[in-house]
């Protein structure tokens, strides 16, 4: 029988990776405050993504979830919305062109702020502080008075995360999505001399556009060509924020996190009595549940049938992360036990959590050929498995950073000093998450993977 929920249930669980703030008072005067404020997201908007999703399940459509590691203050700006925008739309072209199929576009956005850590503190010169959790929580300056937890950090992530999605709605809806100015993005990437074997891919898309457009269908007839469907999603670690943005959905009567379309549960805080799992069992969004190499068969049960107990598509999103070489390990024992269990799910390959590592010039870094490495590995267990693998998720940004190793303009550890900008890890730059699009595309057709409602198989 399933227990009743309640948005402030979680507080009776044992919570973890959440930060213990001085002034429980000012705390509460907070939680106040952005309670009375409107949701950053809508029920039909959390609905329409569900329904996207489902399709998904069904093998009809492709996931893409991308964006920055921890969305920082001191660097928020339109240009960066702008450009990671633009390269997500990028990818999903030529995600959308290959795969034949709908992509269902999410971002690490208006929302990314908090983020686990491996251990409570950190050490600089023999000095001992708190381990920086994100800009929501504390600051990331090296000092006693920047690492305290500050509650009023939720307001001004509220209001940057408004920001943001005002301008995201905006991009989206308001003609910049044009597919014919996205595509011409794109062959500003692939005109450079080392994308040599990504042309052919490019060219066979503006021949298609250019058929569409002879017979007549062009973005000022078709709006669909001018506008996508854009949607955010975050971890959702700080439970303080995350229920004061709690609402009750006026169509039916039943609770929505307000702060984002899709949350996701950490691989840190998926206990099945934990509180983040309290929390997210009782809200209608999508809830992602990241699965690393210590997620237990039974464990994942639970959490299916806790978060999930109607079993309805579209809910569920496992986004493995096990790292290079450590596929084989892990997935087929968890593909199999949600197959017996008929739990309808999205696959989700994160390839970027499970291979950081520090380089040789003391930067940590990701390197791009292991990062590809595990997405053929995530496709080729599912191949054989007989399941649709139905998205991928990357941490990256619009920006020309210099934080992962590798991809054609071939990023070394020595160049890795030159703008390594992350608040946190390590992100693929505008080039590397192009041309990742462009792989995973290969993989998408090499695997011909068929789409029916009834059984997605992989073709033989």
């Amino acid at each position: 029988m399933t227990v009743a929920w309640e948005r402030s249930g979680w507080r009776r669980k044992p919570r973890i990776q959440m930060p213990d703030y001085r002034d429980p008072g000012r705390v509460s005067a907070v939680e106040r405050e952005l309670n009375a404020l409107p949701p950053l997201v809508f029920a039909g908007e959390v609905r329409n993504l569900r329904s996207h999703l489902a399709k998904v399940c069904e093998g009809k459509a492709f996931l893409l979830q991308g964006g920055d590691c921890a969305e920082s203050f001191s660097e928020f700006n339109a240009d960066a919305i702008r450009d990671t925008f633009r390269v997500l739309l990028q990818m999903a072209v030529v995600l959308t062109y290959s795969a034949k199929c709908p992509v269902v576009k999410v971002g690490r956005m208006a929302g990314q702020f908090a983020k686990p850590r491996s251990a409570a503190t950190e050490s600089q010169d023999g000095v001992e502080l708190p381990s920086y959790r994100g800009d929501i929580i504390n600051g990331i300056e090296f000092n006693e008075n920047a690492r305290l937890p500050d509650p009023d950090r939720m307001l001004r992530a509220y209001t940057q995360a408004a920001a943001t999605l005002n301008l995201l709605r905006a991009f989206s809806q308001g003609g910049y999505a044009d597919i014919h100015h996205v595509h011409s993005w794109t062959l500003g990437f692939t005109e450079a001399k080392e994308a040599e074997k990504y042309r052919g891919l490019a060219a066979r898309i503006t021949d298609a556009l250019d058929f569409m457009e002879a017979a007549g269908i062009d973005a000022d007839r078709v709006g669909r060509l001018k506008r996508v469907d854009f949607y955010t999603s975050h971890e959702a670690l700080l439970l303080e924020y995350e229920e004061a943005l709690c609402r009750i959905d006026s169509t039916s009567g039943k609770p929505i996190a307000g702060s984002g379309h899709l949350i996701w549960i950490g691989d840190r805080t998926r206990q099945p009595d934990g509180a983040h799992v309290e929390f997210c069992r009782g809200v209608q969004n999508p809830i992602g549940i990241k699965c690393g190499p210590s997620l237990e068969v039974s464990d994942l049960l639970s959490l299916l049938e806790s978060l999930n107990p109607g079993n309805l598509p579209g809910k569920i999103v496992l986004i493995s992360r096990f790292g290079r070489g450590k596929v084989a390990n892990h997935l087929p024992r968890l593909v199999r036990a949600v197959e017996r269990q008929g739990a309808s799910v999205v696959w989700c390959c994160d390839p970027m959590h499970g291979n950081t590592v520090k380089s040789d010039s003391g930067y940590k870094t990701r390197r791009f050929d292991s990062v590809l490495a595990e997405v053929r590995e995530y496709f080729s267990i599912h191949a054989a498995e007989g399941t649709y693998p139905g998205g991928v998720h990357f941490e990256m940004t619009g920006k020309d950073v210099t934080e992962c190793t590798g991809g054609i303009r071939d990023v070394s550890d020595e160049d890795l000093h030159d703008r390594y900008h992350t608040a946190c890890d390590p992100r693929l730059n505008s080039s590397q998450a192009l041309e990742l699009a462009f792989l995973v595309s290969e993989e998408l057709s090499k695997h011909q993977f068929s789409r029916s409602s009834d059984n997605p198989v992989a073709a033989a």
